[in-house]
């Protein structure tokens, strides 16, 4: 009886300390990752460059079954800019690229798709077509 108090227990605070510990590791990853970022843009890199270079550096950092998203990424990226924003401020400018219009790009691949199909199906009814090159 005594035993399983003392596993209870354990299982407890194991429950308890693990999302902490993921939860610092996380926050640190991101701090981490915004001023990479940030510094790489005010040194005049593109936003390619530094988005990949900070981008690796989370997911190298969040380790684990489930990798960060891009959007998430992003997302801890900005939330430390604005939390820290007197000793990021240089870097508010570039956070819209972080986020782009997410309607416009979606609404962009539907007529991207649109068009492939229209021109499947007549590359389609083209080829059903037999030609006779002496019909007139």
């Amino acid at each position: 009886m005594q035993r399983f108090k003392e596993k209870k227990i354990k299982l407890f605070a194991l429950v308890i300390f693990t999302p902490l510990i993921l939860t610092t590791s996380k926050v640190n990853a991101g701090a981490f990752g915004a001023e990479i970022f940030c510094t790489m843009r005010d040194g005049g890199n593109d936003h390619e460059s530094s988005w990949e270079a900070a981008y690796a550096y989370i997911k190298k950092q969040k380790g684990g079954f489930f990798k960060v998203s891009p959007k998430n990424a992003a997302a801890q990226i900005t939330e430390t800019v604005v939390r820290e924003k007197e000793k990021l401020s240089y870097c508010i400018e570039y956070l819209d690229e972080l986020h782009p219009n997410r309607k416009l790009l979606r609404d962009l691949e539907k007529e991207e798709k649109r068009k492939e199909k229209e021109l499947e199906e007549a590359t389609e009814q083209f080829s059903d077509e037999t030609l006779d090159r002496y019909s007139y």
